[in-house]
């Protein structure tokens, strides 16, 4: 048999060759086939996956991330849109915009200056070095507080003779002790008939020298602390310690450690806070209407909302040459600390009673840095569709503020949830990124 085999195999090699080829041929056409089958589907699970991806409109704006607006309100340029739901969870309410009665007034540019009658504007007593300087401007201080320590010859030569009028004032009281005693013991002996009435008489005469002595001592030693007093010398070497005359604000600061200062030099300034003027360049045509205790109201851009009284102290007797205006001068008392000296403010003149638009104080709110009111349009939803509208504001009596531009009678203002509204407005306002 196996024989047999051996002498076939060569014969039927070929024929295995060509079987073993044909079958690779058909594994092939076979794979071939299959793959071809299959494609399609793989395209469309493919295509199905990334459709998803591509359909998303704000992927060429910021790949990764999707903005979708808010679901209360709808914002265009100052816009928002709010539904039934949220007008009475809001508590929110508009009503017609109307004149009304309300004590006129004239606008006039004002401007907060510190009030000189309650400031201090302290100087070098001295010639000297300044040592230390304990403030800086913005800072409290106390009646007391130390201010600026200096180092100065005068003052070493003012405690030397202070000194010295201690020493000269202990030597006269013991010479006039003792001539006062001469004296008595000289009066009782003449009393005696002892001695003679000359003898008294020239004990008399020096005691009544002693005491004359003694208070010309006594009253050079009182100059000498004076002066050591104004200058305000506190220690045996001579250092001068300036201190603060009245509560207040260090409003500036003209010195520095080290610098050489002469008398009157300016170092420090204080002034109160809470007490102010505000300066009005009054035109021509209401000059004359201007009385001392005359009340003014006014507001500045840092607190737009809060307005200010002011009375008038005083007024020029004379016109401006260049702006010709008439300046006038009111106190203003400010006891939060809202007020800074240099502020600009708008003025007005408490006049007649007139007609003009207002609106309840919660109706004007600040978005930015504008005040605006909210202007109502309702639709047939039941809700409404809010605009801010800027305005700019006048007198406020019994809570409800002029309007003195940006209102029309008729308009429909929100009086009740101004605030809400804001809160829409700015909250719609920033897109919500998502990732």
């Amino acid at each position: 048999m196996i024989d047999t085999t051996r002498r076939l195999l060569p014969r039927c090699l070929p024929s295995l060759r060509l079987l073993r080829t044909v079958g690779a041929a058909f594994v092939v056409v076979t794979m071939v086939s299959a793959c071809g089958a299959k494609q399609p589907t793989a395209k469309s699970d493919s295509a199905q996956a990334i459709s998803p991806m591509t359909d998303m409109p704000d992927m060429k704006e910021m790949p990764g991330m999707s903005k979708r607006p808010t679901d209360s309100a709808s914002v265009a340029a100052g816009t928002v849109t709010l539904s039934a739901a949220e007008l009475k969870n809001g508590v929110i309410r508009w009503e017609s915009a109307s004149e009304r009665a309300i004590a006129g007034s004239v606008e006039l540019p004002g401007r907060i200056t510190t009030n000189e009658d309650h400031s201090r504007r302290l100087g070098a007593l001295t010639e000297g070095r300044v040592l230390t300087v304990h403030v800086s401007p913005g800072e409290h201080v106390a009646i007391g507080d130390r201010l600026v320590t200096m180092q100065s010859q005068q003052a070493a030569m003012v405690l030397s003779d202070k000194s010295k009028g201690d020493a000269e004032v202990n030597s006269r009281k013991a010479a006039a002790a003792y001539s006062r005693s001469a004296r008595d013991r000289a009066e009782r002996l003449l009393a005696l008939k002892a001695i003679p009435r000359q003898d008294v008489e020239r004990a008399v005469a020096d005691d009544e020298l002693a005491q004359a002595a003694l208070a010309q001592a006594q009253a050079e030693l009182a100059r000498v602390k004076s002066v050591i007093a104004q200058l305000g010398v506190e220690s045996v070497a001579g250092q001068i310690v300036l201190r603060a005359p009245i509560a207040g604000v260090v409003t500036s600061r003209d010195v520095m450690p080290g610098a050489v200062v002469m008398a009157g030099m300016p170092l420090i300034t204080i002034a109160d806070p809470t007490r102010l003027w505000l300066s009005v360049s009054v035109p021509e045509s209401d000059a004359a209407t201007m009385r001392v205790g005359m009340r003014l109201r006014f507001v500045v851009g840092a607190a737009a909302r809060d307005t200010f009284d002011a009375r008038i102290q005083s007024v020029s007797g004379t016109f401006d040459s260049l702006t010709r205006a008439l300046p006038v001068r009111a106190v203003v008392a400010d006891a939060r600390g809202v007020l800074r000296p240099e502020m600009f403010a708008k003025v007005w003149l408490v006049q007649a009673n007139q007609r003009a638009i207002t609106v309840p104080d919660s109706a004007v709110q600040r978005v930015g840095n504008a005040l605006v009111v909210f202007v109502a349009r309702p639709n047939a939803n039941g809700g409404a569709t809010f605009t801010s509208r800027p305005v700019d504001i006048g007198v406020t009596q019994l809570s409800r503020t002029a309007i003195v531009r940006g209102l029309a009678v008729g308009d429909l203002i929100v009086v009740t949830g101004a605030f809400a509204v804001k809160s829409q407005l700015l909250r719609s306002s920033m897109p919500k990124m998502e990732m």
